[in-house]
């Protein structure tokens, strides 16, 4: 079996990054069964392009930010279920790994996990990930709470819909 191909960095890039270590981001798929991993160097709990620390309380924040968005703990202390018209649009568990969001469809959710952006979300359907706070970059975490807050928003009865503040 052949050592799967790992990036490296240079000299100068490994003294600007000394608290970086190998995280496992992604993989480079030809067919479902033949996955190739790779790593990349990234500082653990900062996206690698926006320096940015995402985070419960972040999250917790940006989700807040929502037209009609409401937080509650459901499962228990130690757990942000957030909701619209009801249904959850995300949620950080006691562990608070990351934020579980819902995906527009499964092959949506199953491409992230395949390409290591998310994780399988446990509890949910197949249609959720989660998106851990550690190896993601903050502007996908926010763009993944945008599109489950929408999906979940657009899936509301046509009642439900017009109650809520607008978007």
């Amino acid at each position: 079996m052949k050592e799967p191909a790992r990036l490296t960095m240079s000299a100068a890039n490994a003294d600007a990054n000394e608290d970086a270590a190998p995280v496992h981001v992604g993989a480079i798929t030809g067919d479902r069964g033949n996955a190739k991993p790779f790593c990349q160097r990234v500082r653990r709990g900062v996206g690698p392009q926006t320096g940015t620390m995402m985070d419960r309380q972040t999250v917790n924040g940006y989700c807040a930010t929502f037209p009609g968005a409401e937080v509650s703990a459901p499962f228990g202390p130690g757990h942000d279920i957030w909701k619209i018209g009801g249904k959850i649009f995300a949620a950080i568990g006691a562990e608070g790994r990351g934020v579980s969001v819902r995906c527009p469809d499964v092959e949506t959710a199953e491409m992230l996990r395949d390409t290591s952006v998310c994780q399988k979300a446990p509890y949910f359907h197949r249609s959720w990930v989660l998106v851990p706070f550690a190896t993601a970059e903050a502007g996908e975490i926010r763009h993944r709470i945008q599109v489950s807050y929408r999906v979940i928003r657009g899936s509301l009865p046509k009642k439900v819909q017009a109650a809520l503040p607008a978007d």
